[in-house]
């Protein structure tokens, strides 16, 4: 590499660490497409992960609207051109894909497309995804390609990278789904001892206030009076356990059925009135519908835990271009200033991470007393 311009360098090490930079699977599928777009400089790049099924798990895109997205239809298949990526092992630089015999055609909307760079993200002897790229922005050579020789070289390095990446990423979430069965099984066996010590204190109350009902009235009276609070006591822990349980439902629902789904469950959990709200948001890219979530199941977490608020509004709005999560509780409060005891307290530390890794930004307003309002915006809404 050591013929590379000292930009060409640049821009490789930049890539590289912006792909490093992520943990969940599609933000790095993302970000290796989109550094393969940039370093080649390709009006088009794609890339697909195959399924077992002769389509494709995840098909990443960059170049492409989400209008002309969801205009072009259904994920493709592997066939052609980018069947032979994924069951091959070199690359292919075509100076028109067009007249290639394996190709195939394209949906109506599918963008036109003419010279083209791919090949296959391999990890060892396993092809993990294709990845390629169309029109290079640069005038073509007569009847060749805009692609070079020395794009083709690029692309492998990125390629290499590209596999640990996204080999560490599936690590990652394999070991975040343990996590999480781990944590499961935990709550599980933790409700399954609350309960069972409260219904056993229930059971012992009511035995005591049966004993004393006829010779002592006023204690017994007492006694079901502690049965009626040790029944609320084991109401509410099942109900609380059943919220942490639950897993989002993202893929299927979406954002919004999502959040009224779990805030109205979390409303009959609680004493707390918690109420929801949206309008005007359209669909956004998972990686940010996942992000939206989780800051609004923390601060739902900290105004229900740790603020003894009485009312919580959660609402998702759009504000000209973005997205916005407001969360706002009329709790307790604390002082901002304290951003360190404060941060790690209630996660906010988490949340902004959560916000800036999608592009966007959170912001919080508390004093003592004042209750607390957290709002997350992120750009699409």
């Amino acid at each position: 590499m050591s013929h590379l311009p000292r930009s060409g360098l640049y821009a490789v090490s930049s890539a590289l660490l912006a792909m490093s930079r992520h943990l969940e699977v599609r933000d790095v599928l993302k970000t290796i497409v989109a550094s393969a777009r940039e370093l080649l400089d390709a009006e088009y790049a794609a890339l697909g992960v195959p399924d077992d099924h002769g389509g494709f798990a995840q098909f990443v895109v960059d170049g492409v609207s989400d209008e002309q997205w969801k205009a072009i239809g259904p994920l493709p298949r592997q066939h052609g051109i980018l069947a032979s990526m994924l069951h091959g092992a070199k690359p292919e630089r075509i100076a028109d894909v067009r007249e290639d015999p394996r190709f195939e055609g394209w949906p109506e909307a599918h963008p036109d497309m003419s010279d083209f760079l791919g090949l296959p993200v391999r990890d060892g002897d396993e092809t993990i995804a294709a990845l390629f790229l169309a029109n290079k922005r640069c005038p073509r050579p007569q009847g060749g390609c805009g692609f070079t020789e020395e794009d083709e070289e690029l692309l492998s390095i990125l390629a290499q990278h590209a596999a640990i990446a996204l080999t560490n990423a599936r690590l990652y979430e394999r070991s975040r789904e343990l996590t999480i069965a781990e944590e499961r099984s935990r709550l599980a066996h933790e409700l399954h001892d609350a309960v069972s010590q409260k219904l056993f204190s229930l059971r012992l109350t009511a035995q005591a206030a049966a004993a004393l009902i006829d010779r002592a009235p006023g204690r017994a009276k007492e006694e079901l009076q502690q049965v009626a609070a040790l029944a609320a006591e084991a109401t509410d822990e099942l109900r609380a356990a059943v919220v942490e349980l639950r897993p989002a439902a993202l893929d299927e629902d979406g954002l919004v059925a999502t959040l009224r789904t779990q805030i109205q469950v979390l409303d009959r959990a609680h004493s707390a009135r918690v109420a929801f709200s949206s309008f005007g948001v359209r669909a956004l890219p998972a990686a940010q519908e996942e992000a939206l979530l989780r800051v609004a199941q923390e601060a739902l977490h900290n105004a229900l835990r740790h603020s003894g608020a009485r009312r919580v509004e959660v609402t998702l709005h759009r504000r000209g271009p973005r997205a916005v999560l407001r969360v706002a509780d009329d709790g307790s409060g604390f002082d901002p200033g304290e951003t360190r005891r404060a941060g790690r307290h209630l996660g906010l530390v988490s949340m902004r991470d959560r916000a800036s890794g999608v592009g966007g930004s959170l912001t919080v307003e508390s004093a003592p007393g004042k209750g607390t309002t957290i709002e997350m915006e992120v750009p699409g809404g």
